[in-house]
């Protein structure tokens, strides 16, 4: 499992850098939807309703059926991350969900598979906009 892993990330560095990847593709998103006029205080209140803890545990259960063995234990890694961070608005369950979520973006980013990255993001966001 970890043999396609740079042994120097660890679960928490592929959470954090997980982190970013999304909220880079959210904000890519909504620049490319032509909101790109909107001040960023209108952008960031739009992000949040893909970057927020309850929407990436919603993400999280939307995709898993989707990953093949892989992926999912790489999510699983991520959601039992014990962290001594929490979420402000959200329940301890959402935000572990979130973390495993970010942990396969970050994971799917170190790889470099921005192709298997594009294909989740979507279903994440269809996810989200469908629900």
């Amino acid at each position: 499992m970890e043999a396609d892993l740079n042994p120097l990330t660890s679960t928490a560095a592929l959470a954090y850098l997980g982190d970013a990847v999304f909220e880079l593709r959210v904000r890519e998103m909504l620049l490319a939807r032509d909101e790109c006029s909107a001040s960023p205080h209108a952008l960031n209140k739009q992000a949040r309703k893909y970057v927020s803890a309850q929407a990436q545990s919603a993400m999280y259960h939307a995709i898993f059926p989707l990953l093949n063995e892989h992926e999912q234990s790489i999510m699983k890694r991520g959601r039992n991350l014990h962290s001594t961070s929490r979420a402000k608005n959200a329940d301890v369950t959402a935000y572990r969900h979130a973390t495993g979520l970010e942990t396969l973006f970050g994971y799917l980013h170190e790889r470099n598979d921005q192709t298997r990255i594009n294909e989740l993001f979507s279903v994440c966001i269809n996810h989200i906009n469908n629900a």
